[in-house]
């Protein structure tokens, strides 16, 4: 309604800039997506005052650092757990507390206990019975999983070998044309899943798919239109390879495909409430236990972990560190002594970078707004401006 261009607006909304701020004692810094995977930049928060005061076009610890030495009256920087922000803190505000976020705390020992269950697949699958996989009950998806697998299996063996006779992350990188992160991963253990990783789409119909097939209902098709019915999502074929595979184990003399579950669905069924498990479930989960009591410390160990920073009791931390150390989650053990000084001040402080998180939501909401083409200074105005 107004006699003015897109452009004049623009240009009165830039006018107005990023005003003055209080100088802030207690921050929170975090970095943001210009685009995904691909550019990011940094914002940092007054958590007291609960707003966004700058924006940086970057996430370098050393555009970081710049800001922060201007801000020589910071007491306290919450941050994320990447190091970049935790070095800027360090040289900008050598005296300024950081604190660890405590929602990532949470997240990587989540993770790491998944990269114990990936670390752990070899000997899961011996424990359930499903070591030896039979290629002719496949279905023809599978049968393509399982010869990638093959292909992994001996590029994971070849780099196995090379740090066994002793060399190095770097010298297998050169030898193999491998990234190094692709090489970590292998000695890690974190390659070894024969089946895909994500969940399949029949998990919580298989009881009633099982029911049905022993009282006699074996077309696949028709399995799959009363699924529709139950609020079935997936796909015709999904149903009918099941079918077919079990059609196959019935002419085998009963030599049913035995399946182990990906590490993620391990992961999820090992630390949810036995109660809220199915049968087989249950029982894979027991059969697990039973098999390999590592992953079972491993588990105990990573909820210790989160429930020391639920009851924000310090006083563990160290017999924690001790316990860690010599379980299948000693390299987040050794993250957290890294990073020892945040890790103690996010389970004792009351700040945590949970607000910053809130902020980057508005930015997002504020760059998509603008169709993701607001330059800088236009978002400084309408996200610091606006506040």
């Amino acid at each position: 309604m107004l006699p003015v261009s897109n452009d004049t607006l623009l240009r009165v909304v830039r006018r107005r800039g990023s005003p003055r701020f209080i100088p802030p004692t207690v921050i929170g810094i975090d970095d943001w997506a210009w685009r995904r995977n691909q550019r990011y930049g940094t914002i940092i928060c007054d958590l007291e005052r609960r707003k966004t005061i700058a924006l940086l076009p970057d996430r370098e610890p050393a555009t970081a650092q710049a800001w922060l030495s201007d801000q020589p009256q910071i007491d306290i920087v919450a941050r994320d757990r990447g190091g970049g922000y935790a070095l800027a803190a360090a040289k900008a505000l050598p005296r300024a507390t950081q604190v660890a976020d405590r929602w990532h705390l949470m997240e990587n020992a989540s993770h790491a206990f998944l990269d114990a269950v990936r670390k752990s697949m070899r000997q899961i699958r011996t424990a359930i019975g499903a070591a030896t996989i039979n290629p002719d009950l496949l279905t023809a998806a599978e049968r393509i999983q399982y010869e990638g697998y093959l292909r992994r299996e001996d590029t994971n063996a070849a780099i196995l070998g090379l740090a066994k006779g002793g060399a190095t992350i770097k010298e297998i990188v050169r030898r193999t044309g491998y990234s190094r992160g692709f090489v970590r991963r292998v000695l890690r253990g974190q390659r070894s899943d024969v089946f895909r990783v994500r969940e399949s789409s029949l998990e919580l119909y298989l009881p009633w798919l099982d029911a049905q097939w022993a009282a006699g209902q074996r077309n696949g098709a028709e399995l799959w239109r009363q699924l529709k019915s139950q609020g079935f999502r997936g796909c015709r074929r999904v149903v009918t390879e099941w079918a077919t595979r079990r059609r196959k184990a019935e002419k085998m003399d009963g030599d049913a495909l035995s399946r182990a579950p990906s590490a993620r669905t391990i992961a999820r069924l090992m630390t949810i409430g036995r109660d809220d498990l199915s049968k087989s479930e249950s029982v894979a989960v027991a059969a697990i236990e039973g098999g390999v009591p590592l992953l079972v410390e491993a588990r105990e160990t990573i909820a210790a972990f989160q429930a020391m920073i639920r009851k924000k009791s310090l006083a563990d931390l160290e017999p924690w560190l001790e316990r860690a150390r010599s379980s299948l989650v000693a390299s987040f053990a050794n993250g957290v002594v890294r990073d020892r000084a945040a890790v103690s001040a996010a389970i004792a402080s009351p700040w945590s970078n949970g607000q910053t998180e809130g902020q980057i939501t508005k930015l997002k909401l504020v760059k998509r707004q603008m169709y993701g083409r607001g330059k800088l200074d236009l978002l400084q105005a309408r996200v610091i401006g606006a506040g």
